[in-house]
């Protein structure tokens, strides 16, 4: 296919998910207002104290829905890392990545990586971490290691999930336009 032919359809592609990006919803970008259940690595996981998991516990739920509409509703980020770290949960990846990601929004960029690597480390295959942590990379520069977390996530659930879709087209802009994402 000829460059300008693959050019146009690149660019084709851009408009319609920029027509349709406002009515896709920013919590299916960003996984929604409940946590996934943590990654079966085949690892015996120990329970604490007797306690439910964080996933099936309500008042942990609530919590979580709470500060998830303080980061994507309201924007406040300084809040939402508040009441995320208030959950006592930073084990859990979707916490350790929306408190990663509320850095990030913040400009503290190296705090924002040890989130994301937290995360990572409770979930290596948790797809939304791949995504932001890749965002991040773009955000700093990047673009090779931002390329590795795409890849990460072709691995883990194709080329078809909003994760990817959302990490190529961040990928597919030009390298120094200074985007934030």
């Amino acid at each position: 296919m000829p460059k300008i032919a693959i050019r146009l359809l690149t660019l084709a592609m851009f408009a319609a998910a920029t027509v349709a990006g406002p009515m896709v919803s920013v919590a299916k970008a960003a996984g929604g207002d409940t946590p996934s259940p943590p990654s079966d690595s085949g690892k015996a996981k120990k329970k604490k104290h007797g306690k439910s998991s964080s996933i099936e516990d309500q008042k942990f739920l609530e919590g979580y829905r709470a500060a998830y509409a303080t980061i994507y509703d309201r924007h406040d980020y300084t809040s939402a890392i508040a009441e995320l770290k208030a959950l006592g949960r930073d084990d859990v990846a979707d916490v350790a990545n929306l408190i990663g990601y509320s850095y990030r929004k913040l400009g503290d960029y190296r705090v924002s990586q040890v989130w994301y690597e937290r995360a990572l480390q409770a979930d290596p295959n948790h797809v939304r971490t791949w995504q932001y942590y890749g965002l991040w990379q773009l955000e700093q520069g990047n673009r090779e290691s931002a390329q590795y977390h795409l890849s990460r996530i072709k691995q883990i659930c194709g080329t078809d999930c909003a994760e990817y879709k959302s990490l190529a087209m961040a990928l597919e802009q030009p390298a120094g336009t200074g985007l934030v994402y």
